[in-house]
C-alpha cells in the first residue's frame, strides 16, 4: 500500500501508464545502446489530491 507524499491518503496502484496517441506505454532501461527492459512502469494515483507517483512492478532486474 503506497501512502500519498502529500495528503497521506490510501493511493490506488497498478495504473498503466501510456503515451497520449499511442498504444504503447514507458520502457525504463540502462544506459547503452542494446540494453534489458528492467520492467514496466506503472503508476499509483491518490484519489484525494490527483498526486501521480512512478514504479517499477518488478525490482529484481535493479539489483544485478
Amino acid at each position: 500500500m503506497r501512502k500519498c507524499i502529500r495528503c497521506k491518503c490510501e493511493m490506488r496502484e497498478n495504473y498503466d501508464v501510456k503515451v497520449e496517441g499511442g498504444a504503447y506505454g514507458l520502457k525504463i532501461t540502462k544506459q547503452g545502446v542494446f540494453k534489458d527492459n528492467l520492467g514496466k512502469v506503472r503508476v499509483a494515483v491518490c484519489p484525494e489530491c490527483g498526486y501521480l507517483e512512478f514504479y517499477l512492478e518488478d525490482t529484481s532486474k535493479l539489483k544485478n
